[in-house]
Order: C-alpha cells, then sequence, then structure tokens
C-alpha cells in the first residue's frame, strides 16, 4: 500500500522533470505573450508602454527578448541558465512595476509570478540531461 501512496511504481528523472519544465513554460510564454507582440511589432513597438524610463522601443525591444528569444532558447536548453534569468527580470519588471505585485484582482500579475517561479528554478537547475547545453558539454 506505502508503494502506491508515495507512487514509487513510476520512474523518476529530474532530467524529465526539467525537459518538462523547459517546453511547457517556455512555450507558454513564447505562444501567450511573445508572437502576439512579434506580430504587432510596427504598432506596438512606438506606443510601448516604458515602465523602466528607457523609451518605447527600447522597452519594447528588450520584452522582445525576454518573450521571444529567451523562452525559445530556454525550450531548446541553450544557454539555459542565461535565458532563464533574462526572461525572470523581464516578468519581474512586469510583476512588480505594471501589475504592481498584486497576485488578485483586475489587473493581477498571478501569471508573470507563475512565470517566475518556473523560471527561477530553471536558473538554479540549468537545463538538465536533455538539453543542448549538455549536449554541448556546458554545465549552464
Amino acid at each position: 500500500m506505502k508503494k502506491l501512496l508515495q507512487l514509487d511504481f513510476l520512474p523518476r528523472s529530474a532530467d524529465v522533470a526539467l525537459l518538462l519544465l523547459r517546453v511547457y513554460y517556455g512555450l507558454g510564454l513564447f505562444l501567450l505573450h511573445g508572437k502576439g507582440k512579434l506580430a504587432g511589432f510596427s504598432t506596438m513597438r512606438t506606443t510601448f508602454m516604458d515602465p523602466l524610463g528607457v523609451g518605447s522601443s527600447t522597452s519594447y525591444f528588450l520584452v522582445l527578448i525576454g518573450e521571444v528569444l529567451f523562452p525559445i532558447l530556454i525550450v531548446l536548453g541553450l544557454f539555459t541558465r542565461l535565458a532563464a534569468l533574462g526572461s525572470t527580470f523581464g516578468l519581474c519588471v512586469a510583476f512588480f512595476l505594471i501589475h504592481k505585485g498584486q497576485l488578485s484582482g483586475p489587473s493581477s500579475g498571478e501569471l508573470a509570478f507563475l512565470y517566475i517561479g518556473a523560471f527561477l528554478a530553471l536558473f538554479i537547475a540549468g537545463g538538465g540531461r536533455f538539453s543542448l547545453d549538455a549536449k554541448l558539454g556546458s554545465k549552464a
């Protein structure tokens, strides 16, 4: 009975879990946020919000890096830790400056908060055995 309750009959693999985390959250960020921003490039880059005071175009390009380039790298497991840190920074800007750290209500930053947790875990753990980082011999 103990084996059944603890699910000991299932194989355990931190590397498969890291692969799942990378693909699920990396694709999620890209498809749900980055892809739309990329498609709206011509109209959004001049009117994009500027929470850091660096200008609309610069803010927009930084968000594209954090929501398009870095998530693709995360899915591939290439420069995983650096990409996860970069996306985490962008999501922290969204959560704290845009959503004012709110986890509920009309302008909730709950989704950014969840992405931050996943990407911080990837920053700490790296991409795992099933990543391009591992294939290239990197510990990152």
